[in-house]
């Protein structure tokens, strides 16, 4: 009888390490993919503020170009500022309305650009001043960074949200509140791409 209790304590204490060890990890792994979440995220946004910021430099530059359409040029300084009106938190977004409006709002910088750098054709003086070639290569380059960061991002709240309905990290999740991440709405220029070619009629 004695042998049996000993057995039995060893299978407890032993069975509730393994157990504990389990819910360790897996706290320990919706750590991670929360961290990870943060970390994609905030490369998102620093792609959007670097493209931000290189838009002031193209404004100012097209300002200096003889009767180039007021309207186009307009429409970018104003989707610029609706960008600047809609931020978000350096950490894991959260609030899927909240993100979907800030996109909306990259997006309607995405349109605005699209449509200047298309009547830039009509304006070969402007395609030719070295500073506006320089911040084409330049916003090229942010929109390409800024494509991978968001693939990046959605694989990462992809990975952390299956992560919270899992069992038993479902379980620690709501223990300890972990949150869901809020996804990336759909973007319409993945479906109806406008391309912007850099490099025509220069």
């Amino acid at each position: 009888m004695k042998r049996f209790l000993v057995v039995l304590l060893l299978v407890v204490v032993v069975g509730g390490g393994l157990l504990g060890l389990l819910f360790m990890g897996k706290y320990n792994g919706l750590v991670s993919g929360q961290e990870t979440v943060s970390a994609r995220w905030g490369e998102v946004d620093n792609m959007y503020k670097r493209r931000f910021d290189l838009i002031q430099q193209l404004v100012d530059t097209v300002r200096g170009a003889a009767d180039f359409e007021r309207n186009t040029l307009e429409a970018v300084i104003q989707a610029r500022a609706s960008v600047g009106q809609v931020q978000l938190p350096a950490e894991m977004p959260t609030d899927p309305e909240a993100l979907a409006a800030y996109m909306q709002a990259q997006q309607g910088l995405s349109g605005a650009l699209g449509r200047l750098f298309a009547l830039s054709e009509n304006y070969p003086q402007l395609r030719a001043t070295e500073s506006f070639l320089s911040l084409q290569d330049q916003i090229e380059g942010s929109e390409n960074r800024i494509t991978v960061a968001r693939s990046d991002f959605i694989e990462a709240v992809r990975l952390y949200n299956t992560s919270l309905r899992t069992f038993p990290s479902n379980l620690l999740a709501g223990l300890f509140g972990f949150e869901k991440a809020a996804t990336l709405p759909a973007e319409p220029a993945t479906h109806n791409a406008p391309v912007i070619d850099f490099r025509q009629g220069g």
